[in-house]
């Protein structure tokens, strides 16, 4: 399904100081706004995801499910950066006529917000039932029900925090580099950088699943394998993203990651997070290591009368893309309160 696409009235100035001459915003919707505009579930997607959440979030959006387009008027937009329709990089900057590449200004994850809060406005929605982030998803979710907390009545936040920590930032920072060792990177073509868009890629991945997910799905199955199975996992999974992605996006989303703190010039964290009104639901990974339980639990403690949940799964960080029945069984019920 192509997305729609939302332009923004006017340039859209940046919190860096930077401008961009025009705004778009590719978006999906599913299911069908009610009268009373009272069941919008916003997600929030996470790093190299679209906004198509039915895509990359399986069996989500499907009867049943939290995301049922039967009951809700289900919404996603694409981040700025990205390369599924949204302003980035590979588009055509209107001051020069070219693409604007490895020069694409930098951006926050409130420039992100305040580009969704305008489509919001722009889709007539002035009231969210559900704000729903996993991962950086959440990040864009944190800092929505802090800058407009009227708006939000419910917040879901899974594997995610209030500030990029300076684990989560050394992370993106080693994928940085090996997007920068490309020797490719920085030339004015589409294609640039795709050799360490790989190698970051693989990096990532070591992050999301964990030891206990690499271990359960990546042993050799015979005593002396030429190539280990290990290893073309590695490989396979840093080929796929180069098949849709571009390392400038990836490159650009990252640096605007590292600026996440909900509690930035506005007296901390702990004061900016009180302010949420919305009925908060906190869901941790027991093997996150990016996320990990123990910063799940204490995001939920600054959080006014929050609820806390945690998913066992092997799989990581990414248990919440792959444990999809146990989410529905936590946020079914929180939903319909």
């Amino acid at each position: 399904m192509e997305p729609q696409i939302y332009i923004a009235p006017g340039p859209f100035e940046l919190e860096t100081g930077h401008t961009l001459p025009e705004l778009r915003i590719a978006y999906h919707t599913y299911g069908t706004l009610n009268a009373a505009k009272d069941n919008v579930v916003w997600v929030c997607h996470a790093l190299t995801a679209n906004s198509d959440v039915a895509d990359w979030w399986p069996h989500t959006v499907e009867t049943g499910r939290f995301l049922d387009p039967a009951r809700h008027f289900v919404v996603c937009a694409n981040i700025i950066g990205s390369h599924y329709g949204s302003t980035g990089p590979l588009h055509v900057n209107p001051t020069t006529g070219k693409p604007w590449y490895k020069d694409f200004p930098p951006f926050t994850i409130r420039d992100i917000v305040r580009a969704h809060r305008l489509l919001a406005d722009a889709l007539g929605i002035g009231h969210i039932a559900t704000l729903v982030g996993s991962s950086v998803g959440g990040f864009q979710a944190v800092e929505w029900a802090v800058s407009e907390p009227e708006r939000i009545e419910r917040l879901v936040l899974i594997a995610t925090d209030a500030k990029a920590s300076p684990w989560a930032i050394a992370i993106d920072e080693t994928q940085r580099m090996a997007i920068e060792a490309d020797t490719t990177f920085g030339e004015a073509r589409d294609d640039a950088g795709m050799k360490g868009l790989a190698a970051a890629r693989a990096i990532g991945l070591l992050s999301y699943r964990g030891p206990e997910g690499y271990n359960l799905t990546q042993q050799d199955r015979g005593e002396t394998p030429a190539v280990h199975r290990a290893c073309t996992y590695q490989q396979y999974q840093g080929e796929k993203l180069c098949r849709r992605y571009n390392a400038y996006s990836y490159y650009t989303i990252l640096n605007a990651f590292d600026t996440h703190d909900a509690g930035r010039g506005r007296g901390g964290l702990e004061q900016a997070l009180a302010g949420i009104k919305a009925r908060t639901l906190v869901v941790g990974i027991t093997t996150d290591i990016i996320f990990t339980p123990a910063e799940m639990r204490r995001l939920h403690t600054m959080i006014p009368g929050s609820v806390y949940h945690e998913i066992d799964s092997p799989f990581g960080h990414d248990g919440f893309l792959v444990e999809y029945e146990q989410l529905n069984d936590i946020l079914l019920p929180f939903m319909k309160n």
